[in-house]
């Protein structure tokens, strides 16, 4: 799918930004991340609530394989192909999609108390370090 057709198809749910991303296209809305265009398809952001709707429609989540394992990415499901042909409809599960991003992002703890529930270390033993090891080279030459 490319760029053009992607604005098309998301005209009847709002704007959208499109950018570059892996080997396709990331899409979001207000900033958020809401649907992934790749090669293996257009595939929408879910969680335990929109996840039941993707299932009765026989969609499946997002994966790749690597040299190892087959990753599944249960947070991305693959968009039903009903819905290429139904603007309307489409409008409404990229909306249930971006709702289930902003969830997503609500989860996720502020970067700030993960900083800040660590103990500080202590910076005196550095400096004792560094003291030791100006010393020393004073010390050697001194000696020659």
């Amino acid at each position: 799918m490319d760029r053009e057709f992607l604005i098309d198809l998301f005209a009847d749910f709002g704007p959208v930004t499109i950018r570059k991303m892996f080997s396709g296209y990331g899409i979001s809305a207000d900033g958020t991340n809401f649907a992934l265009s790749l090669r293996a398809g257009l595939f929408f952001r879910a969680d335990e609530v929109t996840i039941p709707d993707f299932e009765a429609e026989g969609s499946k989540p997002f994966q790749y394989a690597t040299r190892a394992k087959t990753v599944v990415v249960n947070s991305y499901w693959e968009l039903p192909a009903r819905l290429f042909d139904d603007s309307a409809e489409l409008a409404q599960w990229a909306r249930a999609a971006l709702a289930a991003a902003q969830r997503a992002k609500v989860k996720k703890r502020p970067k700030g108390k993960k900083a800040a529930s660590k103990p500080a270390k202590k910076a005196a033993p550095k400096k004792a370090a560094a003291k030791k090891r100006s010393a020393h080279k004073a010390a050697k030459k001194t000696v020659r």
